[in-house]
């Protein structure tokens, strides 16, 4: 309502002089408003986002939480069963009732357990041989066919073993779960607990086994479903398949969780997401079911409502916008009434600066008023009083502008002298480099060329100052030199690159920087040259010694080993500390030959004497070879090792046993570096014309700083898990090189949350190869 006052013309003054397009009161309340609508503005963003992080925080807490709860929930009634079983299997009688096969017996046995643990329907005592001695509410008849894995792991460790298994129909009906005995098919879901029955000697004399089928429980017990409230639903799947759930089953649109949710959790990895749950919109975390042997059965998921978090948001929003309206219409009310006081006295001091403007300097304004506009009066009044003083000053200053004027020459004079000094140093320090340099200009064409580029060059100052790059390298035997510099060309701002050259004999290293002028633009190329024959020479001669003395050293290591070897094996007449020193010394040179092997690999390589014997190799068998070394290692350390290379992936062209020997070398690291009970994954994908085949660990990522010096030789990374490593620093030095025979390259990748990835690349054969 007050943008729309007019706007008149101020006549007392010259008819020359106009008032602005909009007055002060215009511009005022503009300005309020533009201020006001910052300020909200910024408020309600930040208010928001703050809001926003603080409600993705209790979100995350929240799911976090209930998936802890739900999965002591979860196993609750297994730990229970487990632990009453284990109390029983320590009495005597039950050992002495096994050993006589008492069926009659153990029947009536576990009736007692039934009737201590209700819930459990299904039980069965099994002999050593994994034959039926009883069964609950079934007399005993037959087998049971094929059981799960985790009884053969209580058999054969005697402890107890607790999983989630899937089992198959045939073996429920058996069970004595007579509504599986009509569907032929449908397999179900179930906690089982195997507790092994040990005599007094240590002997396994049979098994308990009992199953907790959760298909039978579509709607989670009561007391879950009121701790976690409606606001948390908690589910249980089958493969994918929603069998159990906190919520009422109908509330649930989709039973099935989406495929890549289903990918990742065979990998065994957790999901984190969002998820639509009826007409509501639930943040889901799920977690997968591993049986007994690690395979993915199911899976157990938390999903908490949004809904109460977007109320609260909602309501923020609201009051920030009811309190930003009031704050504008009592902005805009004061604003009006500030401009009125202000708009005349402003008018009549723009009428004392125009006739300062037409170069009345006496001009004076009084000041009737005791605020800002009275102090603006009385600076008008100074500012008057100082253009009159500033005119005399100028005159008196131009004197002394002419003396600074002549004082800047001088300045300029010496300037100019102490930079021809620093030039002639700059012509020193070249000259006397032993490294060449050539310096061109913008056109290509050489400026400089230093005495050691002659030498190198062999060629003279007159010959080449002036002259194109191009022209110079051809008549210096540097031809190959010219497509990279043509590249420089095209590369304004490139950090340059380096060149190894033969010419005539001498191992050259040259490297080309470009120059660019103040605006970024192309000034210019700088070439060093650098003779490295006698360096090479040295390498060569350092890497032949290298390898004469290791091959000398691994014959008679070998013979104290195998000497070493015989006393350990029968030499029973040592006392306890020569047989344990007599261990450290096979320990410490069986560590030697491994290393002198290892220096002979890579000195084989280097030197190109390693034989490589290329051929049409299947990823996939080389994985499986490179599993089964590791495999002993990795159950030593409680360690599964997940192949997922299928066998659609095509052949690539290689040497076997070189690439068994880079997989098991990652395989290695990956179990060696990874937290006891963690899932090493080995996978592969085809990328254009090479395949990449990755070994992915849970351990601590490598810090960035020890990244550097992973593929170089002798070289150990230190990790929390495990401390500094004890080995040569040679296995990875040794898988670049193999790769890179391979024509391929090796990599490394750190995970975004936990994790290490090894990554080589191998050439696919093609149609063509193939053929030939």
């Amino acid at each position: 309502m007050f943008l729309t006052l007019p706007l008149t013309l101020d006549l007392s003054l010259k008819g020359t002089y106009m008032q602005p397009r909009f007055g002060i009161r215009t511009k005022l309340l503009l300005s309020i408003l533009a201020i006001l609508l910052v300020s909200y503005s910024t408020l309600l963003y930040s208010t928001m986002k703050t809001l926003s992080a603080s409600v993705r925080s209790e979100i995350d807490k929240s799911l976090e939480a209930n998936l802890k709860f739900a999965r002591s929930q979860y196993f609750d009634r297994s730990e229970i069963v487990k632990y009453s079983l284990m109390q029983s299997t320590v009495s005597h009688t039950l050992q002495r009732k096994m050993r006589e096969r008492d069926t009659a017996w153990l029947a009536e046995r576990l009736e007692r357990w039934h009737g201590v643990l209700p819930f459990l329907e299904n039980m069965v005592v099994l002999d050593p041989e994994k034959r039926v001695l009883a069964r609950l509410n079934s007399p005993v008849q037959g087998d049971l066919g094929r059981l799960p894995a985790l009884v053969d792991q209580a058999l054969s460790s005697g402890h107890p073993v607790v999983a989630t298994e899937i089992l198959s129909p045939d073996l429920l009906c058996q069970f004595g779960a007579r509504d599986y005995c009509s569907e032929k098919g449908r397999e179900a879901l179930a906690v089982a607990v195997a507790v092994p029955v040990l005599g007094a000697h240590g002997d396994v004399l049979g098994c308990i086994f009992t199953a907790d089928i959760l298909n039978r429980q579509p709607s989670l017990p009561s007391p879950m479903r009121q701790v976690f409230g409606s606001d948390v639903e908690v589910s249980i799947t089958q493969e994918g398949e929603r069998i159990a759930s906190s919520l009422p089953r109908d509330s649930a649109t989709k039973n099935a969780l989406d495929p890549r949710i289903i990918d990742l959790l065979q990998r065994g990895e957790g999901y984190r997401g969002e998820a639509e749950i009826g007409n509501r919109v639930f943040e889901t975390a799920i977690e997968p079911l591993l049986n007994s042997k690690g395979e993915f059965v199911g899976s157990l998921s938390v999903a908490v409502s949004k809904e109460s978090f977007k109320r609260i948001r909602r309501e923020s929003l609201q009051n920030i916008l009811a309190s930003a309206f009031l704050g504008i219409l009592l902005s805009f009310a004061l604003a009006f009434m500030a401009s009125r006081t202000l708009a005349g006295p402003l008018r009549q001091l723009a009428a004392g600066v125009r006739r300062v403007t037409d170069g009345d300097l006496e001009q004076r304004v009084e000041g009737k008023y005791n605020d800002e506009v009275g102090i603006l009066a009385g600076c008008f009044n100074s500012m008057a009083d100082a253009l009159r003083e500033r005119d005399r000053i100028i005159n008196a200053k131009t004197e002394d502008l002419q003396e600074l004027n002549e004082q800047l020459e001088k300045k300029v004079v010496e300037r100019t002298g102490a930079l021809a000094t620093e030039m002639r140093r700059l012509e020193a320090v070249l000259t006397s480099m032993v490294e060449g340099v050539v310096v061109t200009d913008r056109s290509n064409r050489v400026v400089l060329f230093n005495p050691a580029a002659q030498r190198l060059f062999e060629l003279v100052p007159f010959q080449v100052v002036g002259q194109t790059i191009e022209q110079v390298c051809t008549m210096g035997g540097f031809e190959s030199l010219v497509p990279r510099i043509h590249e420089l060309n095209r590369e304004t701002g490139s950090s340059g690159s380096k060149e190894d050259l033969e010419v005539e004999g001498k191992r050259l290293t040259c490297y080309l920087c470009t120059l660019t002028d103040e605006a970024g633009d192309y000034a210019g190329i700088v070439i060093s040259v650098r003779d490295v024959t006698v360096e090479q020479e040295v390498d060569r001669m350092k890497t032949e010694f290298i390898s004469t003395v290791s091959h000398e050293l691994k014959t008679p290591l070998t013979s104290m080993k195998g000497s070493l070897q015989l006393l350990l094996t029968r030499g029973k007449w040592l006392t306890d500390t020569e047989r344990q020193l007599l261990t450290v010394c096979f320990r410490n040179t069986q560590r030697l030959i491994r290393l002198i092997g290892e220096i002979l690999d890579i000195s084989g390589i280097e030197s190109g004497g390693m034989i490589f014997n290329f051929r049409p190799v299947s990823i996939g068998e080389v994985s499986v070879y490179a599993i089964e070394e590791i495999k002993s290692y990795a159950m030593g350390r409680d360690i599964s090792i997940v192949n997922t290379i299928g066998e659609h992936l095509p052949q690539v062209y290689g040497d076997s046993d070189r690439l068994i020997q880079v997989l098991t070398n990652l395989l290695s690291n990956a179990v060696k570096f990874s937290p006891e009970g963690r899932v090493v994954t080995v996978s592969a994908e085809q990328d254009g014309n090479y395949l990449v085949v990755s070994v992915a660990d849970r351990g601590t990522p490598i810090h960035p700083s020890e990244r550097d010096k992973l593929f170089k030789k002798f070289q150990q990374i230190e990790s929390i898990e495990r401390g500094r490593s004890q080995g040569t620093g040679l296995g990875l030095a040794i898988c670049k090189e193999i790769v890179e025979r391979h024509h391929g390259r090796i990599f490394y990748t750190a995970a975004k949350e936990q994790g290490n990835t090894f990554s080589f690349t191998v050439p696919v054969i093609g149609e063509e190869d193939g053929k030939g």
